[in-house]
C-alpha cells in the first residue's frame, strides 16, 4: 500500500515539475507484456522561454527519457523489470521510425533514471554502475553507456538547492529537510504552491488511512510542514477574500445611501450584487 501510494505521489510531482519543459505520459503500457512506466517523458521541442529553476533534475530532462521512482531500494528482479520497459520503448521507438522512413540515432533513444532512496554498494557494483564526477553529482551512478541506463541514490545527494526536488522524493530525515526547504522557498516560485498542494494531499490521504504503519506515520511528520504551511496559506487568502468582501460591502452601503438620498427608496434587486 505504501509503495502504490508513493508512486501515486511521485508521478503527480515529477508531471508538476516537467510539465513546462514537455511532454509527459503517466502510466504508459508497453506492448511486451502488460507492465506500467511509471513517467515517460519527452522534453518540447522549443524550450520555455524562462530559465527555470529544477537544478538535477532539469539537467536529467535534457533528452527523452523514464523515471522509475523507489519508495524503497529495488531489488536485482525490480532493476531488471525497469530496463526490460526502456527496451520496449527503444523497439517501438525504432519501429515508429521505420514507418516514418526515418533513421534513428543512440541519442534519440530514452533515458532510464532509476530514482531510490539508497542503495547498496553490492548492488551499484552488480551492474557496474560508475559515477562520473566531472559531469554528474554525487550519488548519480551510470551504468555501461550502451545500457542508457542511470541510477539516482536520493540520500547521497549533496544538500542545496539543485538537488532539492529529487531529495523531496527520499526518506526520513532526507525527504523531512527537503519538505521544509520547499516550503522556505519564496512566493514567487513557479513550483512552490502546486506542489505544497500535492504534498499536502499525500499526507491528507494517508491520514485517512486505518492502521498505518511505521513508514506511513514517518511520511506523515515528513510531510507536516508543508502540509502546515498550506493551510496557514490558505488561512491568509481566506482573510484577504474577507477584507475584500467586507471593502464590497461598504462601497455598496456608500453608493446605495448616496443613491436613497437623491431618488428614494430602491428596489433590493437594483443593489444586489
Amino acid at each position: 500500500m505504501t509503495r502504490q501510494s508513493h508512486d501515486q505521489f511521485a508521478k503527480e510531482y515529477l508531471e508538476e515539475l516537467l510539465t513546462p519543459l514537455g511532454t509527459i505520459k503517466k502510466s504508459e503500457k508497453v506492448k511486451s507484456e502488460v507492465q506500467e512506466i511509471d513517467v515517460w517523458f519527452e522534453p518540447s521541442p522549443i524550450p520555455p522561454q524562462e530559465n527555470l529553476p529544477l537544478g538535477l533534475l532539469g539537467k536529467m530532462a535534457k533528452t527523452q527519457c523514464l523515471f522509475e521512482p523507489f519508495r524503497n531500494p529495488p531489488s536485482e528482479i525490480e532493476v531488471r523489470s525497469c530496463l526490460l520497459k526502456l527496451y520496449a520503448v527503444h523497439g517501438d521507438v525504432v519501429r515508429k521510425a521505420k514507418r516514418e522512413n526515418r533513421n534513428i540515432a543512440e541519442s534519440d533513444l530514452p533515458i532510464l533514471w532509476i530514482l531510490t532512496p539508497t542503495f547498496s554498494s553490492r548492488m551499484i557494483t552488480g551492474l557496474g554502475a560508475v559515477e562520473i564526477a566531472e559531469d554528474w553529482v554525487q550519488g548519480v551512478y551510470f551504468l555501461p553507456n550502451i545500457l542508457k541506463t542511470a541510477i539516482v541514490v536520493i540520500h547521497q545527494l549533496p544538500e542545496n538547492e539543485d538537488t532539492l526536488w529529487l531529495r523531496v522524493l527520499g526518506k526520513g530525515g532526507t525527504q523531512k529537510r527537503a519538505v521544509e526547504e520547499l516550503t522556505e522557498l519564496p512566493g514567487n516560485n513557479p513550483f512552490r504552491e502546486n506542489l505544497l498542494l500535492i504534498l499536502a494531499d499525500w499526507r491528507k490521504n494517508l491520514e485517512l488511512r486505518d492502521n498505518l504503519s511505521k513508514e506511513q506515520e514517518e511520511v506523515i511528520m515528513n510531510l507536516s510542514p508543508a502540509y502546515l504551511q498550506q493551510i496557514e496559506e490558505w488561512k491568509q487568502e481566506g482573510k484577504e477574500e474577507g477584507k475584500l468582501e467586507g471593502k464590497l460591502e461598504a462601497e455598496l452601503y456608500l453608493i446605495t445611501s448616496l443613491l436613497e438620498g437623491r431618488f428614494g427608496s430602491l428596489d433590493a434587486r437594483a443593489i444586489s450584487f
